[in-house]
Formats: C-alpha cells, structure tokens, sequence
C-alpha cells in the first residue's frame, strides 16, 4: 500500500494501538473482548518479537498485529495465534494485508509453523484479507460464545508455514 510502512510496535505505540483496538472492538464484528486491555496486560499477553504496526505517510499508526503463544507446552512453541486490527479510517486500502506479510515473514524467521486465528463470520473482510493471505478455513465452532446476548459462531483460521519443516 502506497504510503504505509511497517515496523516493530514499541511502547510509544501503546495509546494509538489501544485506540485502534478499542475501535474495533466497537465495531462488533472483531471479538468477544468489548474493552481494550491496558498496555501492561496487552504487553504482558504478546510476543515481543512479532509486534508490527502500520504507519501512514504522517507518522500516525493506523493498524496492528500481534501473536500470542497458543500454548505453554514445548509441542506447540512453533503454533501462535494472532489479532490484526485496522484503524476505520483506512479500512479496505489494503492495510491488513500488509500487516500480515509482515507477520508472516517474522514468524517463518524464528520457525513459527502455524498461525491462527478466530474470526467472526460476519467479519467477512476479515475472512477475505486471511484467505488472500494463505490462511485456509479450518471449521467453524458453532455458538460458542455469548456477545451482548446472542450467541456468535467462530470460524477457526490458520496458516502453515510451507517454509518451516
């Protein structure tokens, strides 16, 4: 995308990714989650090493992605699962995309084998930026959690790595 460049999230970082986060949260179609974290809890949850966020032609971050260990079991040190967000105002520009070569790219270097992620059926950008993304549709866990009353569906996303043996 034209204008945007990626680069490791640092603390300086905190109130523009939270920000974005909490937006999207908003929104309705991105989490269960309805409040963003504090920095030190958002901090304490992700690996430090595979932090990127999107920045615009003016210094401002519009978007964010970040890994979380799936497990603390040593079998699944290579699997993490992920959350990208975009800010609304450059939604559908291709920023997401960019966030996730980046991701991708991080991962494959330290031998991450498996990306995943949850993702809400009706976020159907979401889904389509993933798939253009190499990720493929794993299920779906049908009502598996209750959001302001209603219970949401979660199609289960993931991306093996054809560079990590």
């Amino acid at each position: 995308m034209a204008g945007i460049t990626v680069r490791p999230m640092t603390a300086e970082d905190a109130d523009a990714v939270l920000a974005i986060y909490q937006a999207g949260l908003d929104a309705g179609d991105a989490s269960f989650e309805t409040a963003a974290p504090t920095w030190p809890a958002f901090d304490a949850a992700r690996l430090p090493d595979h932090r990127f966020v999107a920045v615009d032609g003016g210094g401002a971050v519009v978007g964010w992605v970040a890994v979380s260990p799936t497990s603390t079991r040593a079998v699944y040190a290579g699997v993490v699962e992920h959350s990208v967000y975009v800010s609304p105002a450059v939604q559908g520009r291709g920023v997401g995309r960019v966030l996730l070569d980046a991701l991708i790219a991080s991962t494959e270097a330290a031998g991450v084998w498996t990306i995943q992620s949850g993702v809400f059926p009706e976020n159907t950008a979401s889904l389509a930026v993933h798939r253009r993304a190499g990720f493929r549709v794993v299920g779906t866990r049908e009502r598996v959690g209750r959001q302001h009353g209603r219970w949401r569906d979660v199609v289960l996303l993931e991306r093996r790595s054809p560079a990590v043996d």
